[in-house]
């Protein structure tokens, strides 16, 4: 079994992730957008703007500036891609529609199943009125009804339009920037063309996702092969054994890893990377927590949920990755009115420089504040990078 020393892995895991990829010369263009998605494979989407969408964050990391209302009508519009639960809600480009269809065949969610065995008739009212009218939001509906103390305080025309959206009855429209979900039929969404193509067995598909995965990690444990299309880890460990006997995925050892590795075969090496990028929360870099702290020695927990006074980091703290290492995180928030992006707080990670970082993050933010159309940056005084910041934005 082959051995690859922790700071290759690392090499490995961001070069099969677009960041050995050049930067884009000129303006980013569509040709650009569709090269970051088939390096990820998967974009996860998520509510909170305050920063911006994160969904804009990991092109953003991988190709600089860019349009994001090109990048929006490219996603939702281009007929190129298909929103659905590959990894939480999620782009993914349309080739994948069929792999991800075994999960509308069976969804696990308690609020639909209820309201199916409760109220068929209304699910069956929801699904006529896109049909007549689509595409709708939950504001559209005749009947939207008002939120409700179960299912999450959900309305129970938002339990219904995603429960039909989680059974492939429905499929997103689009996501305007107001992040309102619109839904209509299938049919009108998706090329016909995929629409047609061949339901693989349940396996066949879970088996070709670990391959998205590993291809998309470049080299990563089951664990992290699984939970790259959020596959069950007990399912997905005896198709990956399969897989790497079939010569598929090659096993490999990681030194400090009390797992063995699986390196896909179209993974790279480089020599060096030159990578400087703040990472979303929900970027594949870091989405799965053990990964990150395997790979980076970065130990990282989102601190929404968590009451202030016991935030350790901040509300919306951000990774920052300079060559191949992570070297800090920032809590980052866009004051939209005053037009400044505010730096509450900036912390070193152990091993990093701050006669290196604190330049490097002073010019990444200056780069983003201006892509975000903010005047400023403003640096807070919590952590202890903040006065290398302060300085290093003078």
């Amino acid at each position: 079994m082959r051995t690859i020393s922790l700071d290759r892995a690392r090499r490995m895991a961001l070069a099969a992730q677009g960041f050995a990829d050049p930067l884009p010369r000129g303006a980013v263009t569509v040709r650009h957008f569709r090269r970051a998605l088939d390096r990820m494979t998967v974009l996860q989407l998520d509510s909170v703007n305050v920063l911006c969408r994160s969904h804009f964050l990991p092109l953003f990391a991988r190709l600089g500036p860019y349009d994001r209302a090109r990048l929006d009508r490219w996603l939702w519009r281009s007929g190129e891609n298909h929103e659905f639960l590959s990894h939480e809600a999620s782009i993914t480009p349309l080739e994948l529609h069929p792999l991800l269809r075994h999960r509308m065949r069976a969804p696990r969610w308690k609020a639909f199943e209820r309201m199916r065995a409760e109220q068929p008739e209304y699910l069956r009212a929801v699904l006529d009125e896109v049909a007549r009218l689509g595409p709708l939001s939950v504001k559209d509906l005749s009947d939207p009804g008002g939120r409700t103390g179960p299912w999450w305080g959900l309305s129970k025309g938002k339990i219904a339009l995603e429960a039909l959206y989680m059974a492939g009855e429905l499929a997103i429209h689009e996501r305007p920037q107001s992040f309102l979900t619109r839904y209509d039929l299938p049919e009108r969404v998706v090329a016909a063309e995929v629409l047609r193509r061949p339901t693989p067995s349940d396996e066949e598909a879970q088996r070709q996702l670990l391959l998205l995965g590993a291809r998309s990690h470049g080299i990563g444990t089951a664990a992290d092969l699984a939970d790259y299309f959020r596959l069950k880890i007990s399912l997905a460990r005896p198709l990956i054994a399969d897989l790497a006997k079939e010569g598929l995925l090659e096993q490999v050892e990681v030194p400090g890893w009390k797992e063995p590795a699986f390196v896909h075969p179209a993974a790279k090496l480089p020599r060096a990377l030159r990578a400087q990028a703040l990472l979303s929360p929900f970027d594949p870099v870091v989405w799965f927590r053990p990964r990150a702290e395997r790979l980076f020695e970065f130990r990282y927990r989102i601190e929404i949920y968590v009451p202030e006074p016991k935030r350790v980091h901040g509300y919306y703290v951000l990774p920052f990755l300079l060559g191949d290492r992570i070297v800090a995180r920032v809590d980052l928030k866009a004051e939209r009115k005053a037009g400044r992006l505010v730096a509450k707080a900036a912390f070193l990670e152990a091993h990093a420089d701050e006669a290196e970082v604190a330049p490097a993050l002073a010019a990444t933010l200056s780069s983003l504040a201006e892509w975000l159309d903010l005047d400023a940056v403003r640096v807070g005084r919590k952590g202890d990078l903040s006065s290398a910041l302060r300085a290093a934005l003078r």
